[in-house]
């Protein structure tokens, strides 16, 4: 229970590695805000798997790229587990569909960016002023590193520019002794592949895989209370690899 007594804030925090982390943090004694966007099904299931374990959560509806929506979930958080919040994970993102340069408008780079960027620009700003210490993480992805696939430049883009970000709020938040890093996880099972990546695609790369598997979303969200707890008290600024030796930073 090595975040007993934390309050945590996880965007995006429903399903697949959002729900991970969830699950994960309320096991190690933290209380969870589990924000979703619009499947409050899928939010009310977590949130049962998570009470029915003895955590304790509640959920958060809010689209994390409207200032309106962010500010609602940080209030949620507060009028259920008082002023203070001890972690945010920024997981809410994605990808859209996958589009080549000639096939995209400004309109659709801008949404894409708005997704993975602006949202967790605009929910660390919200969180920040109300943490006392504690930990930021954020999830970028190994096409932040390495460019992406066939069409998923601006996807890549606004997780370069996440890792990014990553590392200036570590400069700037530190002195508050605040830690911020991000995980870039790489070819992971969840219905993100599902939807945009095709089975061969994905049997190539798991072949391709030193481990010769994907990842599994607990896997991430083990790193993820790793870094939201004491034992990464000196880590900071870092944008780690989860991707069963794929890629090498």
């Amino acid at each position: 229970m090595k975040l007993q007594g934390k309050v945590a804030i996880v965007s995006g925090g429903a399903r697949d590695i959002g729900k991970a982390v969830s699950l994960k943090l309320a096991a190690e004694g933290a209380k969870v805000v589990v924000n979703y966007f619009s499947n409050a099904q899928t939010a009310e299931e977590t949130l049962a798997e998570i009470k029915a374990v003895g955590g304790e959560a509640i959920i958060a509806q809010g689209d994390m790229t409207k200032q309106a929506d962010v500010d609602s979930v940080v209030a949620a958080a507060q009028e259920a587990y008082g002023k203070t919040i001890d972690i945010l994970v920024n997981v809410a993102g994605g990808m859209v569909e996958r589009k080549t340069l000639a096939e995209m408008d400004e309109d659709f780079f801008n949404k894409v960016i708005g997704l993975n960027l602006n949202s967790t620009f605009l929910l660390t700003k919200a969180v920040v002023p109300h943490m006392d210490g504690g930990a930021i993480v954020n999830l970028a992805s190994q096409a932040g590193r390495d460019g992406g696939g066939p069409g998923a430049s601006a996807y890549a883009t606004s997780k370069g520019a996440v890792m990014t970000f990553t590392r200036a709020m570590a400069k700037e938040l530190g002195p508050q002794n605040i830690r911020v890093n991000s995980l870039c996880p790489g070819m992971i099972s969840t219905t993100f592949h599902d939807t945009f990546t095709k089975d061969a695609v994905r049997e190539n790369v798991a072949n391709a895989t030193p481990l010769k598997r994907e990842g599994k979303a607990p896997e991430v969200a083990d790193a993820v209370a790793y870094l939201a707890s004491d034992e990464a008290s000196f880590i900071t600024g870092t944008n780690i690899d989860i991707n069963g030796g794929l890629f090498f930073s």
